[in-house]
């Protein structure tokens, strides 16, 4: 397999809005970002990846974008940005930012000028039908296409109607996109995660989807269009290969039989992408908000799957959660009992996988769900606009605020936990959005004086890492498939053989019952004291003993 710097590096997400206001708005920014870089390069990470920065109204927190080359006024500005890009590089970190080219602002200057005139210049900038042409649907509720009374048309919009779709069939605005890339990338930015890229090749027939199976939609119609993989070639050959930089792809509608469409390097399009079939495993009929019970064997086979899928010719990023779904010791662990154990334990998971793992923000601290009491306390825009749909509808919105409070986005945007200082010391001012009342228990400062945190085993296995290519690049195998309470593989090459076995479960276990360990000693574990149990969460490392 060809060795790269992006392949053997950790990706830590910042969502600026929420990770340290340094001026007392209540909002993060660009200012705090710098007061943590020290901290940042404790943990051990080599990539720090910004959620959109660029400057935006904010109806959807910056995913809608109103100038591509400045920076959103509550985040500081161009200057405030050159020194943090110094700061990251001058501790030997890069820097990747999040480029969202499926659609802008609806107060972007392309669209403001669109809106006009059917004759206008950036007309064709989006996408305009007399009439709506499918019943396609927005992620954020209601139709994908809105009306505009100006020239009387129709635009498409597949998220919020502040965020109308930009027709990448027009030449133009794919060179649009190139010179806002080479912009940043001359300035020394490392890369780029770019949002819903599979989205950006719309199928111009337009035909309806089925509006009980969104997910077939997304897969089937919105995802994957004709010209895609055109445009991804034409980006890498126009932008991408000027520069040593790697550019990510969020992968919704990707699956395994066509992940290396996007990723094989061969095709020279992407460097790594990522996939949600692990994310939205709990998503029930009708979505996220009607979510279901998981098995664990099902878990295991999604990742295995996506290894094999992949091979030795493309790389994907490894993640369990991020600024879009809920905080992973929540979804996948035990945030009760048995919250340091199961943070620790999907540690491990996302730090032994063969791929890019990605840590988000507060992960590192253990950081759960926020239970808020009701529905207006919530942000995010997917909430806002589905709660009102609910109340319109005249529905009992309980059961919407039950699957809020499990599924929803804000639950990973909630404020930084830095200390137990008023507002987790996030701000001194009134935080944008609420913090999770448990800041006075869990946060940084506690987490830093104590050498058994989260944070110390996020660290420690960190270094371990970067120092073991086999835990990079070498091959996997599941074992013990069927169990529902454990997750046990192997990685292995020619310079090293590991045993990872996982109890995702409350149980205390034999690890004998599910694999053999008698040609391996034990590395590590989540335990500081050993047993002849797997105990409850229980996460252990092995290394063969001729190899040690």
């Amino acid at each position: 397999m060809k060795r790269t710097w992006w392949k053997e590096s950790v990706i830590y997400q910042i969502y600026p809005r929420s990770f340290k206001d340094s001026n007392g708005d209540g909002i993060g920014d660009l200012g705090g970002i710098i007061e943590k870089l020290d901290y940042l390069k404790n943990l051990g990470v080599d990539i720090l990846w910004l959620s959109p920065i660029f400057k935006s109204p904010n109806d959807d927190n910056g995913y809608d974008v109103s100038d591509y080359c400045d920076i959103m006024d509550e985040f500081g500005t161009m200057t405030d940005f050159d020194n943090m890009l110094a700061g990251i590089h001058q501790r030997g970190m890069k820097l990747i930012l999040d480029l969202v080219p499926n659609h802008s602002s609806d107060e972007h200057h392309w669209f403001q000028e669109s809106r006009k005139s059917k004759d206008n210049p950036y007309r064709d900038y989006y996408f305009w039908e007399k009439e709506p042409p499918s019943n396609w649907t927005s992620f954020f509720s209601g139709s994908a296409w809105e009306y505009d009374e100006l020239t009387e048309e129709y635009y498409l919009h597949l998220f919020s109607k502040k965020q109308p779709d930009l027709n990448w069939e027009n030449p133009k605005v794919r060179q649009e996109m190139y010179d806002v890339m080479h912009f940043w990338f001359k300035k020394g930015v490392d890369g780029f995660r770019i949002d819903v890229l599979p989205f950006i090749s719309k199928r111009l027939d337009f035909p309806n989807i089925d509006p009980n199976n969104f997910d077939k939609a997304i897969v089937e119609v919105y995802a994957n269009g004709p010209r895609l993989h055109e445009y991804l070639h034409e980006m890498n050959q126009a932008v991408s290969t000027k520069y040593d930089i790697m550019t990510m792809g969020e992968g919704i509608g990707v699956k395994p039989h066509n992940a290396l469409d996007y990723i094989d390097e061969d095709r020279e399009e992407l460097n790594m992408l990522y996939h949600f079939d692990h994310a939205t495993i709990n998503y029930g009929q009708g979505g996220k908000y009607d979510p279901v019970d998981w098995k664990l064997s099902t878990f295991k086979q999604i990742f295995t799957d996506w290894h094999h899928a992949v091979g030795e010719k493309g790389w994907i990023n490894i993640f369990l959660d991020n600024h879009d779904f809920p905080r992973m010791v929540s979804r996948y662990g035990n945030d009760g009992i048995y919250r340091t154990e199961s943070a620790k334990l999907l540690a491990t998971l996302l730090l032994t996988m063969r791929g890019a793992p990605c840590i988000y923000q507060g992960s590192e601290i253990g950081m759960t769900n926020v239970t808020f009491e009701t529905l207006e306390e919530y942000d995010d825009v997917e909430v806002v606009n589905l709660h009102a749909e609910w109340k319109a509808a005249g529905k009992d919105t309980t059961p919407l605020l039950k699957a809020v409070q499990q599924q929803g986005r804000d639950n990973a945007r909630t404020p930084i936990q830095w200390s137990d200082a008023e507002n987790g010391g996030f701000t001194d001012g009134t935080p944008w959005l609420k913090l999770n009342p448990n800041y006075t228990s869990i946060n940084a400062k506690t987490a830093l004086a104590d050498e058994q945190s989260i944070f110390y085993f996020y660290k420690n296995l960190l270094a371990y890492r970067k120092n073991t290519p086999t835990l990079i690049y070498g091959d996997y195998q599941l074992l013990a498939a069927e169990s529902e309470k454990v997750y046990a593989y192997r990685r292995w090459d020619e310079e090293g053989d590991f045993l990872v076995i996982l109890n995702f479960s409350d149980d205390q276990l034999f690890s004998s019952n599910f694999v053999n360990t008698d040609d391996y000693q034990l590395l590590q574990s989540n335990y500081t004291n050993r047993s002849v149990f797997l105990r409850s969460w229980e996460a252990r490392i092995y290394r063969k003993i001729e190899l040690i």
